[in-house]
């Protein structure tokens, strides 16, 4: 593989608009229901009382998340009908709409959720990493979208580069189950320990 495409997601900058997720839907003509990008809060926290005083220790950020094109793709190991690929090029995992079955096996076992059921055609869909767009020198719709610029891409290893190589915040499922090709400059709040 010439080079693995990735998203960066600025986790700090991100105020969870869901412009991301409405510019992906429209792009791709999406079914209710159907997202190819999710946006969602992760909050919690606690406070303490100290002599009547209440000090809070809460925190809220949020996580805009679609197919992470991961090095480890559950999604293509488990489909019967070989319908999803991993692309040599670029890394960018597609479905071939002309094999897909739509058994859902690719639905269950991805960590992510990435994959959508799309009731009208009885197949799955999910994020291509806008290859149409890319192929025009634009970036996938997400990215383009961000009015706060919380969203990137490129290759992976310019992006890890740049920003480091944390690709799970708290909220996510563990990236050692596919190895996601993302990389996160987590809020503040959002970090793990592994």
């Amino acid at each position: 593989m010439s080079k693995q495409l990735a998203f960066y997601f600025e986790q700090k900058s991100c105020v969870g608009c869901n412009t991301c997720k409405a510019a992906c839907k429209d792009k791709n003509n999406l079914n209710m229901g159907q997202q190819f990008r999710k946006v969602y809060e992760v909050s919690g926290g606690e406070f303490t009382v100290e002599k009547n005083i209440v000090i809070p220790n809460i925190y809220a950020f949020w996580i805009s998340v679609s197919c992470n094109h991961c090095s480890n793709p559950k999604c293509v190991k488990v489909c019967k009908a070989k319908a999803i690929k991993k692309r040599l090029e670029d890394g960018v995992v597609y479905i071939d709409q002309a094999k897909c079955i739509g058994c859902l096996r690719c639905i269950k076992s991805c960590p992510y959720k990435a994959p959508q059921y799309n009731p009208a055609t009885k197949k799955v869909e999910k994020c291509d990493f806008c290859l149409d767009f890319l192929a025009k020198g634009l970036p996938p719709a997400c990215v383009s979208s961000c009015p706060m610029r919380a969203l990137d891409y490129g290759t992976l290893e310019k992006l890890q580069q740049e920003h480091g190589s944390i690709n799970e915040v708290k909220g996510m499922p563990s990236a050692d189950i596919t190895k996601p090709s993302l990389v996160i400059k987590p809020h503040r709040d959002a970090t793990i320990s592994k």
